[in-house]
């Protein structure tokens, strides 16, 4: 009875570090980017909103957004399902989103003006 108290412990304690790691991993990765000085507040609305709610974002953000990277984009989405404000949210939902935007955002990007 005694080891299984002790497994739980364990589990507990390898679960919780695994969040303050991957916390202190997606910070280190959002500093060393400068990812948050890459895309102006509007753009960051916008693509919070299509991301984490019902929204869309313009081309022009598409623009910012593709510039950030996907290292960025990846780093602030996960750092932003860290957050206890978000528990709610479904994590799987909130990827399948934000990779949706993103390749919405490249295709976009990638794609030939019109007027070409």
């Amino acid at each position: 009875m005694a080891s299984l108290h002790v497994y739980s412990v364990l589990v507990v304690l390898f679960l919780t570090c695994g969040a303050v790691m991957a916390t202190k991993e997606n910070d280190q990765i959002i500093k060393e980017n400068n990812c948050e000085t890459k895309i102006g507040l509007p753009c960051v609305l916008e693509a919070f909103t299509s991301i984490f709610e019902t929204g869309s974002i313009s081309n022009k953000c598409c623009g910012e957004h593709v510039v950030l990277g996907k290292v960025c984009h990846s780093a602030l989405v996960n750092r932003t399902l860290e957050n206890p404000l978000f528990k709610d949210l479904r994590p799987a939902t909130i990827i399948a989103k934000s990779i949706q935007t993103w390749n919405n955002c490249l295709a976009l990007i990638d794609s030939p003006s019109p007027s070409a």
